[in-house]
């Protein structure tokens, strides 16, 4: 059915085709008269050969006919033309059949039949065949031939139909193909041309966002070295309110101190009361000075980064040294204070941190409480102690405690609000307990009082080490009770070779959960590793690359062991550019002043103090005094002063502020190494800041293992520590809470 269907034309036809085929139709017809032209000229040309030569002649003139009518009608009425030349040469076939004579004749309407196919369409020509049959096989008889040639013409005929179909079938298939094809191509240039369009106007919208780019990049620009204008602004701050604190701060621990430790210096009895309330003072004052402390580390690390030293810490103590603080606030509003915790209980935690959120917490129940009191109640829940503070106060609606941990925010942010504070002590609050850990909340109701929960691990989180497995004993036998013994606290553990103890100091102070021990010479840092092991050996010197080199050549590098090398400069060498003996930094405790003057030799006899702080003086004149070694003391209010002084009478040791009006510290340091007389006298400075505003650094660390290190721990160091050096923001915590950048 399928052939039938093609040869009958019955597939539908895209228009543009059909129009096509039309016109190479139209086009083939053209051909045609010249033909028909020729064959009439040679038909009038032999028509004598012709039984009767005016049916010759007249068959030529006919033939001219016909192609005149085809070019007459072709252009207007092709079909009418196409139909008119295959009735007409079937005419003439049938026609020069029965005048001639000749039966083979008949075999020539095979050409209107092709004619019909090509220039007409298939189902035409199938029409015209089936005619032919009819004419050849009716009982009427128009065509008086034998019936072998009856067959062979009908042979003929449908063999020319199949062969023509198979010829014209695919080149219709192959022009409809190629007309989508040309339609795909027009419409993928079409979509190219819109795509050059829209390429035009992004290239055009680019170069525009491009100028605005690079207009905000300028803009930028001015705004980084704004902020970091303001940055080094901070830091200057910073060092100049700490410097301003630490001054009258010093006067207040070092007078309170010598009053609680040397009352005989005051030559009478002090009553108990006094000493009481001084005891109060100083033990406030001394928590002033650690959080001094801490803001002078802030403007010496990353921002957003706060220095923690966990301890094992009693929760008695905790209790109790907050409770002391608030407590003459509860006594005057005659409010009580009631404290529930298991007393001998152990708390791995900053003691200052979590003291301080405990006064804070307690502090706002106090003054947000006029009837009534306070609960302080801490519980174990097996995994976290849980603090709570509980109030009898007003309580804190939903909305206001969505926005408690806020920092500069407040129940009452008026101007003439009842309770003063800043509204950043519940947000520093957060950050402390978020540094341990745990987490802070409230739970309240409007007019039902209020209480504030915080949470920290019983127990530190110990890091899992991914190295460590357990081999399989087939006579190991499963436990059937919980061990009953206790958990020992494991922590990291690092030998540390040095001269001084810089790097030994910072890793104690920022380090957490971190054993470190000291060495002075690497086999000493070989013999402990052998009595207990270490996580890595640390060496810290000036010649650390050459030492990291002959241990690698000498084969001395423990196998496992990591072993790191660095050169921190250790105290000593930050103060040689000042040419001094020393230096300590405000508030200065009797202890270590003393201390730090039995360590020369030959012993100290005269001692000039140069300060431009009356009360400085007084201060350390005391603690000079209180020693019962006899010092020589003399004082001078400057620079200036000093100089001239030690001209006359040259003392054993300076102690130096550098801050002075007129002549300041660093000058009468450069004055004193100009001069040979005085400039052996060995000097200690006594300042509230740095003598040196350059951050400890190192330039380079060194990091090797015994039996090297494999491609898979290299590719991960290097992750590591691009992740840690290469950007601003803090990296993963890991053995350290908090480092500091200098």
């Amino acid at each position: 059915m399928k052939i039938i269907k093609n040869i009958l034309g019955s597939t539908k036809k895209q228009p543009e085709v059909t129009s096509l085929l039309q016109e190479l139709q139209s086009d083939i017809l053209l051909w045609v008269p010249p033909g028909l032209f020729i064959t009439g000229f040679m038909l009038i040309l032999n028509a004598a050969n012709f039984r009767d030569p005016i049916y010759g002649a007249l068959t030529g003139v006919l033939i001219y006919g016909l192609a005149i009518a085809i070019l007459i009608f072709r252009k207007n009425h092709y079909l009418i033309s196409a139909w008119t030349l295959v009735i007409c040469i079937t005419f003439l076939i049938l026609l020069f059949n029965s005048l001639s004579g000749i039966g083979e004749a008949v075999y020539l309407l095979g050409l209107p039949v092709g004619m019909t196919i090509l220039l007409i369409n298939p189902a035409g020509g199938v029409f015209v065949a089936l005619a032919y049959m009819l004419l050849f096989f009716t009982p009427v008889g128009f065509i008086n031939i034998s019936a072998s040639m009856k067959v062979t013409a009908t042979i003929n005929i449908w063999s020319t139909v199949g062969l023509l179909w198979l010829s014209v079938n695919p080149l219709k298939t192959t022009l409809e193909r190629a007309w989508m094809s040309y339609k795909e191509s027009r419409q993928l240039l079409e979509q190219a041309r819109n795509y050059q369009a829209d390429l035009g106007q992004a290239l055009e919208d680019l170069g525009y966002t491009n100028l605005q780019l690079t207009r905000l990049n300028r803009l930028v620009n001015n705004l980084y070295q704004v902020a970091e204008d303001a940055r080094r602004a901070k830091e200057q701050f910073v060092a100049n309110v700490s410097h301003e604190l630490r001054t009258p701060l010093n006067m207040i621990l070092g007078f309170g101190e010598m009053i609680l430790k040397s009352p005989s210096t005051y030559g009478r009895k002090i009553p108990p009361a006094l000493l009481a309330d001084l005891t109060v003072i100083f033990r406030n004052s001394q928590h002033l000075s650690e959080l001094i402390d801490d803001v002078l580390d802030l403007s010496q690390i990353d921002a957003g980064q706060m220095a923690i030293t966990k301890e094992q810490a009693s929760l008695n103590e905790i209790v109790e040294s907050a409770t002391i603080v608030v407590w003459p606030l509860y006594e005057t509003k005659k409010l009580f204070l009631k404290t529930e915790f298991p007393e001998e209980a152990m708390i791995f935690c900053d003691l200052t941190r979590i003291r301080e959120v405990l006064i804070n917490l307690l502090s706002n129940a106090g003054r947000f409480t006029e009837k009534g009191g306070v609960w302080l109640r801490i519980i174990n829940d097996g995994s976290n102690y849980v603090f709570s503070v509980t109030d009898t106060g007003p309580g804190i609606s939903a909305e206001e405690q969505s926005r408690l941990f806020q920092p500069f925010n407040q129940l009452d942010n008026s101007i003439k609000r009842r309770y003063g504070g800043t509204g950043l002590g519940l947000t520093i609050s957060k950050k402390f307990i978020e540094l341990h850990n745990g987490k802070i909340w409230v739970e309240s109701v409007k007019g039902c009082g209020s209480t504030f929960y915080f949470s920290l691990p019983v127990a530190p989180l110990l890091p899992l080490d991914q190295r460590a497995t357990r081999w399989i004993n087939p006579y190991f036998e499963p436990r059937h009770r919980p061990s009953l013994a206790p958990v020992p606290v494991i922590q990291t553990r690092y030998i540390v070779v040095e001269e001084g103890n810089t790097l030994h100091r910072l890793l104690q102070r920022y380090g957490d959960q971190v054993e470190v021990e000291h060495a002075a010479s690497y086999d000493e840092a070989l013999q402990k590793l052998s009595t207990m092991p270490a996580q890595g050996i640390i060496i810290n010197s000036e010649n650390a690359q050459d030492i990291f080199q002959d241990l690698k050549n000498e084969d001395l590098i423990p196998y496992g062991t990591p072993v790191i090398a660095c050169n921190l400069p250790q105290l000593s060498e930050r103060n040689s550019g000042l040419n001094i003996s020393g230096y300590l930094v405000k508030p200065i405790s009797k202890e270590t002043l003393l201390e730090t003057l039995t360590s020369f030799q030959p012993p100290v006899k005269t001692v000039m103090i140069v300060d431009d702080e009356p009360d400085a003086i007084q201060l350390f004149r005391r603690m000079l005094i209180s020693s019962n070694q006899d010092y020589r003391i003399l004082t001078a209010l400057d620079g200036k002063q000093a100089l001239a002084m030690m001209q006359v009478d040259k003392p054993d040791l300076i102690l130096l502020d550098l801050i002075m009006p007129e002549m300041d510290g660093i000058q009468l340091l450069a004055s004193r190494s100009s001069d040979p007389n005085i400039s052996k006298i060995p000097v200690i400075i006594i300042s509230a800041r740095d003598p040196i505003d350059q951050p400890l650094c190192c330039h380079s660390l060194l990091v090797t293992r015994g039996g090297g290190l494999p491609v898979s721990q290299i590719l991960t160091c290097i992750t590591v520590l691009s992740d840690i050096l290469g950007t601003t923001g803090s990296p993963t915590r890991q053995a350290f809470s908090k480092v500091p950048s200098g």
